[in-house]
C-alpha cells in the first residue's frame, strides 16, 4: 500500500480539476461580444443541510446565455470561498463547515460575458461535519505487521485520517485518505510490540477533529516466508523451462535485473512447449512442504531485455511479462481457496512511455495485500490470466510471501 502526503493528494486533486477551470475561463473570454446586460436573479427553492455543508436548490432566470451559478460564503476556517455550479444544474453544494451554526451564502448568476446578476442571500445551518461521524466509527484490528483500519464515510467526501503511532519511545505519523463510502486499509511496517495509536480526521478544507486516543494494539509478528523448502508440483503446473528460463526460478530468491543477463532468474512459458498455444490460465503449483499463513506478497517481472535499445533498458510491462493472475491456496492439493485476483496494471501512455516511478515500482517488486489473513495452507497455486500482449511467451521473475512461517 502506498502512503501519500496530504500535499501530494491535494496537488493531484487540483491537477484533475484545472482543465475544467481553464475551459470555463476560456469560454468566457471567447464569447465576450460586448454584451453588458446582467442576467436575472435566481429563485431559491429550498435548502437542505448536510454534514459540514448544505445543498441549495434554485430556479434559474430565463436568460439564454447563463454560464454558471456562483455561491460565496465564509468557511469554518474564516476564509472567503466560493463554489460554482453549471447552468445544467438546479442546485449548488457548499462545504467546509464544522459545527451546526448558521452561514450566509450569496448566490449570483454569471453569463457567458461575465456579467453577474444581483446577489440573493440565503441562510443555511449545516449539520455537524461528517469528520466527527468518521472519527466515531473508526475501528482498528491487529494484523500481521501492522493494523487494519476500517471506517465508513457516508458523505463520500475526501478525508485525511492522521494516525499518531507510539511504540518503544518512538513516534510516527501515517496518513490515510479516501472518499469511498466504506474503507478497509492497512498501516504496515509496525513491530509486534504494544503500540499506542491516536487519530484525528481532517476534511479537504482543513477542518479537523481533536486528537482522540484509540488505545493500545500489538501487531502480529510478520516475517518473510522462507523459500528453501519449496518444490514444484510438476504434474499440475505449466512448463516454464524454455531456453534459459526455469519454473523453479520463480522462488529462488534471485530477482532478475535489467543491467545484466548474468542472473537470468525467471521462468519462460513457451507455447511450443505447452501444446502450441497459451491456454489461460497458466498455472504454477508450489508445495511449500510446511504450513504457513500470509497477509501480503510481492511479485517481480522479468527485467532483462535482450533486444532492447541498450543493455540497461528494463523489459517491465512489455508483451511477454505476466500481468493478471489469481492466487489460490490449499492444505491438501485438492480443495483450493481463492485469496484474490490481482493486476499489475499497464502504466504505458499512448506513446508507449512508462513513468519513471512505475519502473522503480517494478524493480522493487509489486506489492499486493490480501483482504484478509489467509487460512493455514501448504500448497500455493499461481494462476496467470494474462500477459501484456504476447501469444507466444509469458515470463515472470520472482514471488515472495509474508506472514507466519512454519506453523
Amino acid at each position: 500500500m502506498k502512503t501519500f502526503s496530504k500535499t501530494q493528494l491535494i496537488f493531484n486533486h487540483f491537477r484533475a480539476i484545472l482543465p475544467v477551470v481553464v475551459l470555463i475561463l476560456l469560454g468566457c473570454e471567447e464569447s465576450n461580444n460586448g454584451d453588458t446586460t446582467p442576467p436575472g436573479e435566481l429563485t431559491v427553492v429550498s435548502t437542505t443541510p448536510t454534514n459540514g455543508g448544505g445543498i441549495i436548490t434554485y430556479l434559474l432566470p430565463q436568460d439564454d446565455d447563463i454560464l454558471f451559478v456562483r455561491a460565496d460564503y465564509t468557511n469554518a476556517q474564516g476564509e472567503d470561498v466560493f463554489r460554482v455550479s453549471s447552468k445544467n444544474n438546479n442546485h449548488i453544494e457548499i462545504s467546509g463547515m464544522v459545527e451546526a451554526e448558521p452561514v450566509e451564502i450569496s448566490l449570483r448568476v454569471v453569463d457567458e460575458n461575465e456579467n453577474e446578476s444581483n446577489s440573493v442571500t440565503v441562510s443555511l445551518t449545516p449539520e455537524r461535519s461528517f469528520i466527527y461521524e468518521i472519527l466515531e466509527n473508526i475501528l482498528l484490528t491487529e494484523d500481521l505487521g501492522g493494523v487494519r483500519v476500517y471506517w465508513e464515510n457516508l458523505a463520500e467526501k475526501t478525508v485525511f485520517i492522521y494516525f499518531y503511532i507510539e511504540a518503544d519511545g518512538e513516534e510516527d505519523v501515517r496518513i490515510l485518505s479516501s472518499s469511498l463510502k466504506t474503507n478497509s486499509q492497512f498501516i504496515r511496517g509496525l513491530y509486534a510490540v504494544p503500540t499506542n495509536i491516536s487519530v484525528k480526521v481532517e476534511d479537504f478544507d482543513g477542518n479537523s477533529t481533536s486528537i482522540a486516543e484509540l488505545g493500545e494494539y500489538t501487531p502480529l509478528f510478520e516475517e518473510k516466508i522462507d523459500k528453501s523448502t519449496w518444490s514444484l508440483v510438476g504434474n499440475l503446473s505449466i512448463n516454464g523451462n524454455a531456453y534459459e528460463g526455469r519454473t523453479v526460478n520463480f522462488w529462488d530468491d534471485i530477482v532478475d535485473t535489467a543491467a545484466t543477463n548474468s542472473d537470468n532468474s525467471y521462468f519462460i512459458i513457451n507455447r511450443n512447449d505447452n501444446g502450441g498455444v497459451l491456454r489461460w490460465p497458466l498455472e504454477i503449483v508450489i508445495d511449500l512442504n510446511k504450513i504457513v499463513k500470509i497477509n501480503r506478497f510481492k511479485v517481480w517481472q522479468r527485467a532483462y531485455w535482450y533486444n532492447g535499445p541498450d543493455a540497461t533498458t528494463p523489459y517491465y510491462y512489455q508483451a511477454e511479462n505476466l500481468r493478471e493472475f489469481d492466487l489460490f491456496v490449499s492444505s491438501d492439493n485438492n480443495e483450493w481457496e481463492l485469496l484474490g485476483s490481482f493486476d499489475i496494471g499497464d502504466p504505458k501512455n499512448s506513446e508507449g512511455e512508462i513513468p519513471a516511478e512505475k519502473i522503480e515500482e517494478a524493480a522493487a517488486g509489486h506489492d499486493f495485500n490480501l483482504d484478509e489473513i489467509s487460512p493455514n495452507f501448504r500448497y500455493l497455486k499461481f494462476s496467470i490470466r494474462s500477459n501484456y500482449g504476447s501469444d507466444s511467451f509469458t515470463h515472470g521473475s520472482e514471488i515472495s510471501l509474508f506472514g507466519r512461517d512454519n506453523l
